[in-house]
């Protein structure tokens, strides 16, 4: 049996690590947690000699002393700073009796919700405590896994629902790094090497390290039953999922540190436009407005062909927040909420690309004379800042950006399917008979997302280097693309043209 050796460092130390080549993948997690005398809830991170990401799984590739690769714990619990075994514990039998109960009766029952609100309740009095308070620590980073797991069809959504919340609940109080947390506020952040728990634990890191908890006097149980309760409503589809869902959010939040609009917009703005973000796609189903309205579709009826898909994406939203236990926003005033949903509402109503031409002129004839001061310019601003984030997976690295465009074509030509069965009419660029990935992009970027970020970046000079060169250099890399294929389409059209003449003289000899 091959065996496999793997040199790297950990907590300022050289080690290895063998193992054979067969082994799963559970083991050599297992021999890296034990190296980095990690937790079983640890997240862990296994960097590359050029600082990429690398998945701990039997494939990682063998190196040597002079290559070796980085382990680092990306969160360390409250346990090690003094969070008292014994409150650990308990969480730990009410998580399980919760999901015992689960299994059994389908719901929890009162007592088990109260507990665990004492338990909560308790908790939180202990982080106020500034030595334990989780907000003020800064742990390690660590490692996991490159790509997310696919659902097992073993499993219920509603059980896979939960064992994501275990998870997130689990690492809800590590300590994600500042290199982290620092690696969050830019445009370069993978997306693709966190699991769902994880993501959530960092949209928890956004909320918290922007101050929404302490300026809107949002519970920490509450926010995470909140996002928990926005993860569950995206759908496990090609694109318009969870994951997209983080993205976008990311970005939006990186390009809020980029372009310093803490100084720039007040607090309650900067949380209508990251939340608007997290929730501007709940519930979508896969199919666009256009497919909707020419279905004629309970939603397209619902709101009168009028942005049906913006609109639920809304409702949706505040259906969640209507609960108490998810309504980060019941502990402000009637103004406040008003101020909220009424930025909520413009700004995911602006993701319908059916209205990008007039938001974008709007802003366009604003941006010279643009006024921070001014209402309308700032609601327009909010605007384009989420339609950005929106359509930012270009401005990406294209290791991060390119498997998008795979998931966004697979949820097109889906579409395009179901429309040629009913009938219905379909769009050229979700036609899998007549798109490639070049030609999906380079009219996209062209005539969509530079014309949007060139003048964002009139506004924000900074963005230039963030998130238009890098849609500059993707528009170049597929217009090649695009040339070299059809290059090739034309030789092979030649070739079968000189073929069919040589057949011809041929046959006319004999």
């Amino acid at each position: 049996m091959t065996t496999k050796i793997i040199h790297f460092m950990v907590n300022g130390t050289l080690e290895k690590a063998e193992f054979e080549a067969d082994c799963s993948a559970a083991d050599v997690k297992d021999v890296f947690r034990a190296a980095a005398e990690a937790g079983p809830h640890h997240i862990l991170k296994l960097y590359s000699v050029d600082g990429g990401v690398l998945n701990i799984s039997p494939l990682l590739e063998a190196n040597g002393e002079d290559s070796y690769y980085r382990l680092e714990v990306v969160a360390s619990d409250l346990k090690s700073v003094g969070m008292p075994n014994e409150l650990d514990t308990m969480e730990h039998r009410l998580h399980h009796l919760e999901s015992r109960v689960m299994e059994d009766v389908g719901q929890t029952p009162e007592v088990v919700c109260d507990l665990k609100s004492q338990v909560e309740s308790f908790k939180r009095k202990l982080e106020s405590v500034k030595h334990l308070s989780w907000m003020e620590l800064f742990k390690e980073d660590g490692d996991h896994q490159s790509s997310p797991k696919p659902r097992s069809s073993l499993l219920s959504v509603q059980e896979e629902h939960q064992q994501v919340r275990r998870k997130f609940l689990n690492m809800s109080s590590l300590q994600v790094t500042e290199e982290v947390r620092e690696h969050l506020k830019t445009p370069t952040f993978d997306n693709w090497q966190w699991e769902e728990a994880e993501m959530l634990v960092l949209l928890q890191v956004m909320f918290t390290d922007l101050d929404f908890l302490t300026a809107f006097h949002i519970q920490l149980d509450v926010l995470q039953n909140f996002l928990f309760q926005v993860f569950c409503h995206y759908n496990n589809i090609p694109f318009h999922n969870f994951r997209h869902c983080f993205c976008v959010t990311q970005m939006m939040y990186g390009l809020i540190w980029l372009t310093d609009l803490k100084s720039k917009v007040s607090r309650i703005d900067l949380l209508v436009m990251l939340t608007s973000a997290l929730c501007h796609d709940l519930d979508h189903p896969g199919y666009n407005n256009v497919f909707q309205i020419n279905a004629q579709t309970d939603l397209a009826l619902r709101y009168n062909d009028i942005s049906p898909l913006e609109n639920h994406h809304c409702a949706v939203a505040f259906g969640i927040m209507s609960e108490p236990e998810c309504n980060i926003l019941k502990n402000l005033s009637s103004d406040q909420y008003k101020h909220i949903r009424g930025g909520m509402i413009r700004c995911i109503l602006a993701t319908d690309m059916a209205r990008h031409n007039e938001i974008l002129h709007k802003f366009k004839s604003i941006q010279p004379v643009f006024n921070f001061t001014n209402k309308e310019h700032k609601e327009v601003l909010m605007k384009i800042m989420v339609k950005v984030s929106d359509i930012s997976n270009e401005a990406r690295p294209m290791a991060v950006a390119e498997p998008w465009l795979d998931c966004l074509l697979q949820e097109f030509f889906n579409q395009s399917d179901t429309e040629k069965l009913k009938g219905l009419p379909v769009a050229p660029f979700m036609d899998r008979d007549k798109v490639s990935k070049p030609s999906s992009q380079t009219g996209f970027i062209r005539f969509v997302l530079l014309p949007l970020f060139t003048e964002i970046t009139k506004l924000f000079p900074c963005l230039e280097e963030h998130i238009l060169e890098p849609v500059r250099r993707a528009l170049d890399f597929y217009s090649d693309l695009e040339r070299a294929g059809k290059q090739q389409q034309e030789e092979e059209k030649q070739g079968e043209q000189e073929e069919q003449g040589r057949s011809s003289a041929g046959g006319a000899v004999l």
